[in-house]
This record gives C-alpha cells, sequence and structure tokens, in this order.
C-alpha cells in the first residue's frame, strides 16, 4: 500500500481555495520567476485542462500572477496580485487551450519577456498538495520539481559538457543530488538540469557560463 505524508493530507500554508489551483499555481509562476535572469517586463499564460475551465473561480489567475510578483502560497497579497502588477508596469494576458487535450489537468505554459529582450517559455503542472513539476522549457521536454537548488543549464549537446558540470560542481564541493541531461536530438540545444541538497554558490554560474557552448545557466535556491 502506497504511503501519504501528512503535507499531501494538510496541504501547504497557502492563501486558498485550493491546493492544486492557488497554491500549485503560484509555486510554478514562482519557479519561473526565480529562472527567468531579469526583470519581467510581460507574461502570458496559456492554460489547460482543469486550469482552463476553473481559473477564475478558483483564482489560479491570481495565484499565477502572484508567483510572478515573486510571492510564496502564503503571501496575503496574492489576493491583489492584478493591481500590484499593474502597479509594477507589467503586461499579463490569460489564454485557454483547449485544443491540447493529453495534457495533465492542470497544465499551464508561460511565456515571459524581459526588460532585457529575453525571453523563456515554461511549462509546469501542479500534482495536488502544493506540490509541482516542471515538464518542458522553450519547447524541450524536462522533469524537474524546484524541492532542490536546482540548476538549469542551457547548452549545446556537445561531448565533455557533462563531465565539464560536475567537475565545476565537484571543484566548489556541491553535492550532486540528481542530474539529468534533456534534449531534443544530438548536437541540438540541450538543458542539464542539476538538483542539489544544499545551497549552489552564486559563483558556480559564473564558472559554467566561461564555457563557449553555454548558452544560459538559471538557478533556483531553495
Amino acid at each position: 500500500m502506497p504511503s501519504i505524508s501528512i503535507f499531501e493530507v494538510i496541504g501547504p500554508n497557502m492563501v486558498g481555495p485550493s491546493s492544486s489551483h492557488t497554491a500549485g499555481a503560484v509555486a510554478i509562476a514562482l519557479l519561473v520567476k526565480k529562472m527567468f535572469n531579469q526583470p519581467i517586463r510581460e507574461v502570458e499564460f496559456v492554460l489547460y485542462g482543469s486550469f482552463a475551465k476553473t481559473y477564475k473561480g478558483h483564482g489560479t489567475d491570481r495565484a499565477l500572477l502572484g508567483g510572478i510578483l515573486g510571492f510564496e502560497t502564503y503571501d496575503l497579497r496574492i489576493k491583489n496580485s492584478f493591481q500590484l502588477a499593474d502597479e509594477c508596469g507589467i503586461k499579463y494576458s490569460f489564454q485557454v487551450d483547449e485544443k491540447e487535450t493529453e495534457v495533465h489537468p492542470n497544465t499551464v505554459e508561460i511565456h515571459v519577456s524581459g526588460e532585457k529582450g529575453g525571453t523563456i517559455s515554461v511549462r509546469g503542472v501542479s500534482l495536488g498538495g502544493g506540490k509541482v513539476k516542471i515538464i518542458r522549457i522553450n519547447g524541450i521536454d524536462v522533469d524537474f520539481t524546484g524541492e532542490y537548488s536546482t540548476l538549469v543549464i542551457r547548452h549545446l549537446d556537445y561531448p565533455g559538457m557533462v563531465a565539464y558540470i560536475a567537475t565545476s560542481l565537484s571543484e566548489r564541493n556541491v553535492n550532486i543530488a540528481f542530474m539529468r541531461l534533456f534534449r531534443e536530438q544530438k548536437g541540438a540545444t540541450a538543458y542539464s538540469v542539476v538538483e542539489s541538497d544544499e545551497e549552489i554558490p552564486q559563483e558556480l554560474l559564473d564558472k559554467l557560463r566561461q564555457h563557449p557552448k553555454v548558452e544560459d545557466v538559471m538557478l533556483i535556491q531553495v
């Protein structure tokens, strides 16, 4: 019989009404906020499945926008996220996609544009109890939860890249809990995702960016 944690029973510390539709939505958007390396100018949320059907009634729209503003699941400012986003000059929109049906019921894709011209597209799912998973970045399938300190390195799929990343971590005594490579095809853009059960030093990002095949480094610090 599978075990159920107390966290899954009582849910996270959160602004309601739903751990899946509000807390999970905040958590997904907050991960995107942490991954993006510049101030956000504009964001589009594309909602699928149950998210698409109930997002207004369950406050999923406010929750997603709150995460983009950097709010945690328990932050009471989530209730005023529309007003606060307007005050920050962030443009936002919500789109419903009913054509793509082979998705998790609580799925959102977030398209972000930054003040310095950068963009990112991230798809995440809310799994219940406030737990979430990131499943796609810029069209490439990935798989991580953000529950660990996480490095996301975008690079060309090139011999020696994984060794370079692992060595850079080892030189700074960063313990690797999980490390996976995601790619669409050999030699194209790939994402290496490294999860650690300890804080990842900022200087490591500078080291990784020195490699000519590294295109971007994102850090989710826990």
